[in-house]
């Protein structure tokens, strides 16, 4: 609990105390960006919609690697790339482009995000 108020004061966010596939450690066992997130092959459906709501992004259950259930240690992603492991299979990688929406990083829809970004921020 003293975690989570320190997180909350520090970070300025709502803190949300969760489980992945019965995981603790929440960080390695999932990725999440602006766009989706990749999580633990193991969690359920209720759970994956559960997430789903609170982030407010899609999710879908997958591997990276060759099956590592470890998602974020093989894998790090953020709005506009994704980097996995060599290991990773076609497959493992197709689901990463769907979820992520990285086909849709086209560098003009980029710069686009990224000014207007910018301009909210000087706002």
């Amino acid at each position: 609990q003293e975690t989570e108020d320190i997180l909350a004061d520090v970070l300025k966010v709502e803190v949300f105390r969760q489980t992945v596939a019965e995981q603790v450690l929440v960080g390695s066992y999932c990725t999440f960006s602006n766009q989706g997130g990749l999580v633990h092959p193991r969690t359920t459906i209720e759970d994956q919609d559960e997430l789903s709501s609170l982030l407010q992004v899609p999710l879908v259950a997958g591997t990276v690697n060759r099956g590592s259930e470890v998602i974020a240690g093989g894998m790090v992603v953020n709005d506009w790339c994704a980097f996995c492991g060599l290991d990773t299979t076609s497959t493992e990688l197709s689901v990463i482009e769907s979820i992520f929406k990285l086909n849709e990083a086209q560098p003009s829809a980029i710069a686009t995000t990224m000014r207007d970004s910018l301009i909210d921020s000087l706002a």
